[in-house]
């Protein structure tokens, strides 16, 4: 299940010890629609392996600022805290399976 990205849970998120990626996404962004599902199914997949995150950019601006997020869908992948990994626009499952099993 994907975690809710908000100001109050980013850092624990961030400092955890599992992989992370975190999707950056807003409701009126089609290609964010598009690829929302896709992003359920890996949560559920590696659910236990790596947390999975949204972040909506209109609510959590603070964030999205932080993160320097210009273009939505984007997607950050982290591990031991530190970005390693990006991705920006739609993607296939099979392309982002790929980034997350190279955080394993």
């Amino acid at each position: 299940m994907e975690i809710e990205v908000t100001t109050a849970n980013i850092e624990e998120l961030l400092s955890s010890d599992k992989p992370v990626m975190i999707d950056f996404w807003a409701v009126w962004c089609g290609p964010c629609r598009m690829i929302s599902p896709i992003v359920d199914e890996l949560a559920s997949e590696y659910d236990g392996k790596v947390l999975i995150g949204k972040c909506n950019v209109d609510e959590q601006a603070e964030i999205a600022e932080r993160m320097k997020i210009r273009n939505i869908p984007t997607l950050l992948f982290f591990k031991g805290g530190e970005q390693v990994d990006k991705h920006v626009g739609a993607a296939t499952k099979a392309q982002l399976a790929e980034k997350i099993n190279a955080l394993l």
